[in-house]
């Protein structure tokens, strides 16, 4: 079997500081769905480099707030952008 040096066709692959993306989303998303207090069946959570921006809908302004201080609290987050709207 010969093995090729790979290609990309014309375009390196990105480079991210810091963790990926897709990573660091999911790190959220999971902290936010194991939250007993936090209903995170309708956040989105997206990142742009280390910070992550919520957003969705929520029941109540303390569910958003205490969604902003979980994503907060993961390893690698350096800033949350809630833009979580409430019932």
């Amino acid at each position: 079997m010969v093995f090729k040096e790979g290609t990309f066709k014309g375009e390196m692959p990105e480079h991210f500081d810091g963790p990926h993306p897709a990573w660091l989303e999911t790190a959220v998303a999971d902290a936010l769905s194991l939250a007993g207090d936090v209903d995170a069946s309708d956040i989105a959570v997206t990142c742009e480099g280390r910070r992550i921006v919520l957003s969705g809908s929520v029941g109540t302004p303390e569910e958003a707030g205490r969604a902003t201080e979980i994503a907060a609290s993961v390893k690698d987050v350096a800033e949350v952008d809630n833009r979580l709207s409430w019932l």
